[in-house]
């Protein structure tokens, strides 16, 4: 039989030993936490931007990377910027750059511009792949850039307008423009404020009466670009358009018209030919004509001598008669020879 004293100390050296084992493992996890956060924390402690082990525990087990959000968020902090783990973790998630929001954050409450901690995250967003930044957006913000006009990258060194007398004007800008972050997100960019200002230089120079007036106030260019508010939904803002440099080109007008005299010239020749045709064709409608009327001539003698010889049958016509009508006949084809038309119409033969 078995000793009940006995039984109870052993179980009680079992709860005892799992009790310990308990203890070692929570010390275990304790252990581990303080090596893997304590430096951060302590660190975060230290620079006046606590956070809590559960926050951390929270973000390694998020896949997002301690230091980097801890770091960011003691700068922000240091910078006067009250943003929390959340935050920039959640930013991290989406694809974001924690470093480069914060930077643009810093920068922004320097330079005195309201940006807060969600539109920045936006224009972030934004701008992610297309080789821009939020920083940039508001280093240009504070310092406005300047763009050509034509952009160089496009093969193209002047925006070219013909002026209302036919001389083409060559004429090249450059326009300054602050970012306007509040329309950053989903406003045109650069490319469009480029066509813009080179639609509206092609249509003030194709509104001068002469390119005389374009070179005498290059200024007029600016001046009626800029009232036409060409920055409007864009993520711009255009201070200023200045014209740097305008040369004369071809005179388009004087081309044209010699093109267009060239052609009148080619439709009239065209005219004439057809022209010369129909007269060439009517000619000799009248010579076939002409020929005609001869033969009917030629057929109508033919018919003397056939009613000469029925009157000779019939007793009207004696034989003196016709003596005397060849007598006739003789007499008037020397009255010709002598008047210096042989038969026919034709000069006469002398002979040697």
């Amino acid at each position: 039989m078995h000793d009940p004293n006995l039984f109870f100390a052993l179980n009680l050296t079992n709860i005892q030993m799992l009790a310990l084992g308990f203890v070692l493992v929570i010390l275990l996890v304790v252990a581990l936490l303080l090596i893997n956060f304590f430096s951060v924390w302590i660190r975060a402690m230290v620079s006046g931007a606590p956070v809590r082990f559960t926050e951390l525990i929270a973000l390694r087990l998020r896949s997002v990377p301690v230091g980097l959000i801890v770091d960011s968020r003691i700068t922000a902090i240091k910078s006067g910027l009250m943003v929390s783990v959340d935050d920039l973790s959640t930013h991290y998630l989406a694809g974001g750059s924690v470093e480069m929001v914060v930077q643009a954050l810093i920068a922004a409450k320097k330079a005195g511009i309201h940006l807060d901690f969600d539109r920045a995250c936006a224009i972030d967003l934004a701008t992610k792949g297309t080789g821009k930044t939020v920083l940039e957006a508001v280093k240009t913000s504070v310092n406005p850039k300047v763009i050509d006009c034509p952009n160089t990258t496009s093969g193209r060194t002047t925006i070219d307008g013909v002026a209302k007398d036919g001389i083409v004007i060559k004429a090249r800008a450059r326009v300054t423009v602050r970012t306007n972050l509040d329309r950053f997100v989903g406003g045109a960019t650069e490319e469009t404020v480029i066509a813009r200002v080179g639609e509206g230089i092609v249509a003030t120079i194709g509104s001068a009466e002469s390119y005389k007036d374009v070179l005498e106030n290059p200024d007029r260019i600016s001046k009626t670009v800029l009232d036409k508010a060409l920055d409007s939904n864009t993520a711009f803002e255009i201070l200023s358009i200045d014209i740097a440099d305008v040369d004369v080109g071809e005179n388009v007008g004087a081309k044209l018209q010699a093109e267009q005299a060239e052609a009148n010239k080619l439709i009239a020749q065209a005219q004439a030919e057809v022209r010369r045709a129909m007269a060439v064709a009517s000619e000799q409608e009248m010579l076939a004509r002409v020929q005609e009327m001869r033969a009917r001539v030629v057929e109508a003698e033919a018919q003397v001598p056939l009613a000469m010889a029925e009157a000779f049958r019939q007793g009207n016509l004696g034989i003196m008669d016709y003596y005397r009508m060849k007598n006739i006949q003789a007499d008037t084809s020397m009255r010709d020879s002598f008047a210096g038309a042989g038969p026919g119409g034709d000069k006469p033969k002398t002979t040697p």
